[in-house]
């Protein structure tokens, strides 16, 4: 069993919501890590968890990980996630999502929820429908439509800022770069890639993805699965699927000297960025080079202006160049400087919230 009250400071999650509606077959979990910055915002993930076990260990280490990435990203909000355990295909319904709607709205404000893996900005308007506490909507709702915009944005900054670090150069032009899962993220930031005269490999579970990226990118290279990628003489390996892409084996066959991609939580476990760091291999932290959708998202809460949004996302080239600086001078793994420069605005930051402004 997930212990939710860890020993660790750092682990221990504020509240945790569980959430079921018999009739339209609710069940959902929703964890806010951290309110020390402001309220929680995080996306809503629909998934087929084998049990709730395995959907509660996932959202605690998702509300922790926004919780790192709100604060990296300079935005004024906590971190929290929320799951709803099932298929999306099947089980997803304008009752369940609205009842979900309810249980979010209950907190109130506490937690602000988003798109996530199987939500969408339509599913997000018909959870507004119930709550107030809902961004990532679409564009004719007065939201900021698909998030995935400024995520794969945000992770080609990422991306060119680990090439100046390794190349010298911010460029990808003619580099290899590897992309594992061309979903919503992925497929975007091949288009980028491919703009910035990119070689690109992909890989997907998904064949209706693939033909879709190969279908505007014909010259795009096709490996079976991720081991063939990573076994592959790639410059760079994009994680843009689910996380733990990254384990001893993983790290070991890595023929790439960047890592810097969408995904969520790519470490499988602590001690993997030590692994990386070893083998020469630099790794752009995930929730600081995936930050673009919650930044657009978070816009949209005070009236959504793209180019604001944009401008935002375009300084997490800034920030990653800077937390490779702070490795480099501490002597630790760009993982470990990123948590630490985290950690940090949370605690400067958040004890101002002790001042008391009377009223």
């Amino acid at each position: 069993m997930t212990d939710v009250f860890s020993s660790s400071h750092k682990d221990v999650h504020e509240q945790v919501v569980f959430c079921a509606d018999e009739q339209s077959g609710l069940r959902a979990i929703i964890a806010v890590h951290s309110t020390a910055l402001g309220p929680a915002l995080g996306g809503t993930r629909f998934y087929p968890y084998s049990d709730e076990h395995a959907a509660l260990a996932d959202v605690l280490s998702l509300a922790k990980g926004m919780s790192y990435k709100n604060a990296l990203a300079g935005l004024d909000h906590g971190g929290g996630k929320a799951v709803i355990i099932g298929d999306p295909g099947r089980d997803k319904s304008e009752a369940l999502l609205r009842a979900y709607g309810r249980f979010v709205q209950s907190l109130g404000g506490r937690y602000i929820t988003a798109c996530d893996v199987g939500t969408y900005s339509e599913d997000m308007d018909l959870v507004a429908r119930e709550s107030r506490f809902v961004t990532g909507r679409t564009l004719s709702h007065g939201g900021a439509g698909d998030s995935s915009i400024l995520t794969a944005f945000g992770v080609f900054q990422g991306m060119r800022a680990s090439s100046e670090r390794v190349f010298g150069t911010p460029s990808l032009r003619g580099r290899r770069v590897g992309v594992e899962g061309v979903g919503k993220v992925g497929h975007r930031l091949v288009d980028l890639l491919r703009e910035d005269g990119a070689e690109v490999v992909i890989c997907d579970v998904s064949e209706q993805a693939i033909e879709r990226v190969r279908r505007r990118h014909p010259e795009v290279d096709v490996v079976a699965d991720a081991q063939a990628m990573t076994g592959d003489d790639i410059d760079v390996f994009a994680p843009c699927a689910l996380g733990g892409a990254l384990d001893e084996a993983t790290v070991a066959r890595l023929r790439a000297r960047i890592v810097c991609g969408a995904a969520n939580n790519q470490l499988a476990h602590s001690g993997v960025e030590k692994q990386l760091d070893e083998r020469g291999i630099l790794y752009a932290p995930d929730y600081v080079v995936n930050s673009g959708g919650v930044i657009q998202v978070a816009d949209e809460i005070g009236g959504f202006v793209m180019e604001r949004a944009r401008a935002k996302a375009a300084q997490i080239y800034d920030t990653t160049l800077k937390i490779f600086g702070i490795a480099a001078e501490e002597g630790v793994p760009p993982a470990v400087a990123a948590d630490r420069l985290a950690e940090r605005r949370m605690s400067e930051v958040g004890r101002l919230r002790g001042i008391w402004l009377g009223g």
